[in-house]
């Protein structure tokens, strides 16, 4: 009996929209106790939304309020730069991705 192969799990970006296999992508969450992190990952416990590994795929979700949407809830002034400076940290810095 041959093996099939294995199904590669998709999620659309909310920046872009564009549907990416979700080991590409990195998950926003809302913690139940409503703080909006991202995790990259992707095991936090809680609502999740997809953003691609760009920093102007995050900057068009939050400025289209997308994000807002699909974590049914809105960001503050202060959760958008914390998002902002952990992308960039993820992007140019500690080796994380």
């Amino acid at each position: 009996m041959p093996l099939r192969p294995r199904k590669i799990p998709m999620r659309m970006c909310v920046g872009c929209r564009e549907m990416k296999p979700k080991k590409e992508l990195l998950r926003a969450v809302r913690s139940p106790e409503g703080t909006v992190t991202l995790d990259p990952t992707g095991k936090k416990a809680g609502r999740g939304a997809y953003v691609c590994y760009d920093a102007e795929c995050l900057r068009k979700a939050l400025r289209q309020k997308q994000l807002d949407r699909a974590l049914e809830t809105r960001l503050s002034e202060e959760t958008v730069r914390a998002l902002t400076e952990t992308m960039e940290t993820l992007l140019h810095g500690e080796g994380t991705l």
